[in-house]
């Protein structure tokens, strides 16, 4: 008799561990629907990112009457033109590549004169011996070695007579 029971147990285990089975396949294949239902709603309902506001070439140009003009010549024949209104040193008008850019000045640490133009990402760096135009968005130079008619000048130097030592 108690085998009958030991094989009676047996395949009650077996019957309900085959139930729990199926039920619990049931279950997955339920809550992948609702998973996938899920994913489904939260595609559709999320919001695109704000796309980059495409430059208006017309409307960004700034106004240049009345400002001062100091022309760049720079390496491999680049020209920038520098245009700055006294009344206004937080911005400059920058001519490169026939277009006009605002740009706004950017505080430094070292003294340079620095201004940007995040929208575009023109970067200007002015140092008393010269000039640099960078592009932030592809992270290269644009133009180097920029000098104005004063900083082309040649530098005096203090002349020592050669006869002074005996």
């Amino acid at each position: 008799m108690s085998i009958s029971k030991l094989f009676m147990a047996c395949s009650l285990a077996l019957a309900s561990l085959t139930l729990a089975t199926g039920a619990h396949a049931a279950d997955a294949d339920t809550t992948k629907k609702v998973v996938k239902k899920a994913a489904a709603k939260t595609t559709k309902k999320t919001a695109k990112p704000a796309e980059p506001k495409a430059p208006d070439e017309e409307a960004d140009e700034p106004a240049i009457t009345d400002s001062a003009v100091t022309d760049f010549d720079c390496e491999l024949g680049n020209k920038i033109t520098i245009y700055a209104n006294t009344n206004d040193e937080a911005h400059i008008a920058l001519r490169w590549k026939k277009r006009l850019h605002r740009l706004t000045r950017v505080g430094t640490t070292t003294g340079a004169n620095r201004f940007e133009n995040k929208l575009y990402g023109l970067i200007w760096i002015g140092i008393p011996a010269k000039g640099m135009l960078l592009d932030s968005k592809q992270n290269r130079q644009l133009a180097n070695e920029c000098r104005n008619a004063e900083q082309m000048k040649p530098v005096a130097t203090a002349a020592t007579p050669a006869n002074t030592l005996q």
